[in-house]
């Protein structure tokens, strides 16, 4: 599925806000102790810089071919009531008036979700209250006030219009998804065997063979045998807790720093347990990672030679098994991945250009980075190979959210569940907003997935600094 030139857009706005963000966080730290930026900061810096400047440039060329795109746009449905009524009310004057026209609102995508979790969140689960702070939204998001009041009153098969609501709410967590979607590993990837959930399917564990046959001779039958397969109900949950001031807010700094946090409390344990080769099945909890039972090699070394043998040692564990390893992803840490991108031949050329701390591609495949991979050492990496379409995937597509100012939480993300260091949200003068997503996955077979651990391809030796006595 591609991405369309909005998407993109945002995609690239998000990873700028992220970059910014950071870019400060460097100068801030430096200013507490009163120092400039040391050496590793400053590399830092300055490639955050450069990549700004991309981001710029690409974005720009992506709100070109946008414009470009609505000049050449062809008049599409009504999806907006408001204009609809509009169109509507100039019909009986002009067929001008009869075309349809989509009327989109200027907002960042996820505002309606993050807005309906901002009125939980004040009103402090009350649903009522949470009607009225939604009202000042009305005229930006008026589907916040409908999917809230649909709430208040539970829906009856003998009211014509009691599933309305559920779309908006649909539209509303789609939206979120949306913008959830390039932020994790399972977003970014394309070609997943998407299956519903609690459903058993056959799998083949042995193939069949053929043999010549010579006249009169009699053919052979092999014998296929199957198992069955069967995802079951798995959620992600995470608590985010604000502080009673902040939900206050309704500026966008405030609900920027909201959907943010929404973003990350589910995007970092998706990708984590994903490709976490310790990630075992908990039967009916949790799935067990891509790489739990894959095949993997050792690193055998740090030079461009050393990553072209296990780039081909990991081919060729998916072709003795006559699997293509066509439409298949890495995914890396993005330090790796920019060290891999810095490596140089004698003659000052890049070993492999098109890779860097973004992505890009390696050895004509696709290259997804994300900072929420497990480590195999401290100073060391894995670098995943995956074929999605031996990756079976439910998802429901949705976010469920609750909030409270009641409850007692361990402020752990680790949770021991002993009741032990218990803060009170009361006390505290702070809001919980809980959210949970179902999704589930299995690997068809072994070779779904393949990695290299233990990988330091390029790793610089640490500069001199000078020191002694």
């Amino acid at each position: 599925m591609k991405f369309s030139i909005q998407e993109q857009i945002a995609a690239y706005e998000a990873r700028r806000t992220t970059a910014s963000a950071r870019m400060v966080e460097i100068m801030e730290a430096s200013a507490e102790v009163g120092a400039t930026l040391d050496d590793a900061q400053q590399q830092e810096f300055d490639d955050l810089q450069e990549d700004l400047k991309s981001i710029d440039a690409h974005i720009m060329r992506l709100r070109s071919i946008e414009s470009l795109s609505l000049r050449t746009a062809s008049p599409i449905i009504v999806t907006d009531p408001t204009s609809a009524a509009v169109a509507r009310a100039g019909a009986g004057h002009s067929s001008e008036a009869a075309r349809s026209v989509r009327v989109e609102r200027n907002l960042p995508k996820g505002t309606a979700f993050t807005r309906y979790a901002i009125a939980l969140a004040r009103s402090r689960g009350n649903l009522m209250q949470a009607v009225e702070v939604a009202r000042g939204w009305r005229e930006s998001t008026p589907e916040v006030e409908t999917v809230l009041r649909a709430a208040v009153a539970a829906g009856t098969t003998t009211d014509p219009e009691w599933a309305a609501p559920l779309v908006e709410y649909q539209n509303m967590t789609g939206e979120f998804i949306e913008l959830l979607r390039p932020a994790t590993i399972i977003g970014r990837i394309n070609g997943f065997r998407r299956v519903p959930f609690n459903v058993q399917m056959p799998a083949q564990k042995t193939s069949s063979t053929a043999q010549w046959v010579g006249e009169g001779k009699p053919k052979p039958v092999s014998k296929l045998t199957f198992d069955t397969m069967r995802l079951g109900f798995a959620k992600v949950a995470g608590i985010v807790v604000l502080t009673d001031e902040l939900v206050r807010f309704s500026n966008p700094s405030a609900e920027d720093i909201v959907r943010r946090d929404l973003v990350e409390t589910i995007t970092q344990l998706l990708d984590h347990d994903f490709v976490d080769p310790a990630k075992a099945e908990v039967p009916d909890v949790s799935p067990e990672s891509i790489t739990h039972n894959a095949t993997y090699i050792d690193a055998s070394g740090d030079t461009a030679d050393a990553l072209r043998w296990d780039v081909r040692s990991l081919f060729s564990a998916f072709t003795a098994n006559n699997a293509s390893v066509a439409g298949a992803y890495w995914i890396m840490d993005p330090v790796i991945a920019l060290t891999i991108g810095m490596m140089v031949n004698p003659l000052g050329q890049a070993e492999f250009p098109g890779i860097d701390q973004n992505g890009g591609t390696l050895y004509g495949l696709p290259v997804i980075c994300s900072t929420n991979i497990p480590k195999y050492t401290d100073d060391t990496f894995y670098i995943i190979l995956v074929k999605p379409s031996e990756v079976l995937m439910a998802d429901d597509g949705g976010v469920a959210l609750d909030a409270s100012r009641e409850a007692s939480l361990q402020m752990d993300d680790a949770p021991t569940g002993d009741g032990s260091k218990l803060v009170s949200l009361w006390q505290q003068n702070m809001i919980a907003l809980r959210a949970e997503r179902f999704i589930n996955w299995k690997p068809r077979r072994m070779l779904a997935c393949a990695y290299i651990r233990g990988a330091n391809y390029g790793a610089p030796e640490a500069p001199d600094t000078g020191g002694g006595a």
